[in-house]
């Protein structure tokens, strides 16, 4: 009997991701579901912790319209992971710089952004690592979340965020010595 479908197939993911990429270019929309299923959880996650709890259902859906639109540009160079990964930060990072703007514009200014998006997030807890990193400015919670939750280098989170490798290092700096300080208080 001849498998029909991927996860009918003895493949690891990188094996299932490739040939459900293959089948997903080609308009099979279940071999798409099936990519979606196997990385929403990872895409999640990344938006979490970019965005907080707000419009993570909307960037997701951002994120995954992108895939379907740039699906066909998958070369396969890496693994179908690691490029869903890249998209998806750089869609992320686009959200959460279209939703700081709007957000500054409308509600004063960054700092009292900040304080009222860490209060009351967790009633009860005196402090967890969400609301830390929810507390870090700007700039260092992106550097940290990449390089120190996504696994990135420096390099890679520089050409990300459009910054220098220094300042990358600099704010992972500053960004560790935050938590830190939030932790022993």
């Amino acid at each position: 009997m001849e498998p029909k479908l991927t996860n009918e197939l003895e493949l690891g993911p990188a094996e299932a991701d490739a040939v459900d990429v293959e089948f997903a270019v080609n308009g099979d929309t279940k071999a798409f579901e099936r990519l979606y299923r196997r990385h929403v959880p990872r895409v999640n996650s990344l938006a979490r912790w970019l965005l907080g709890r707000d419009d993570v259902d909307d960037v997701i859906q951002e994120v995954f319209i992108r895939v379907w639109e740039k699906l066909d540009t998958f070369r396969g160079n890496s693994a179908f992971s690691t490029w869903l990964h890249r998209l998806a930060t750089n869609v992320i990072l686009r959200k959460r710089e279209t939703v700081r703007r709007d957000e500054t514009r409308h509600s004063g200014s960054q700092a009292d952004l900040e304080i009222r998006a860490t209060k009351g997030s967790h009633p009860g807890l005196r402090i967890d690592i969400e609301a830390a990193v929810g507390r870090l400015p700007s700039r260092a919670r992106q550097v940290f979340v990449l390089h120190d939750m996504e696994g990135y280098k420096h390099e890679d989170v520089a050409g990300m965020l459009g910054i220098s490798v220094g300042t990358s290092r600099s704010q992972l700096h500053h960004a560790r010595m935050a938590l830190r300080s939030f932790f022993n208080a």
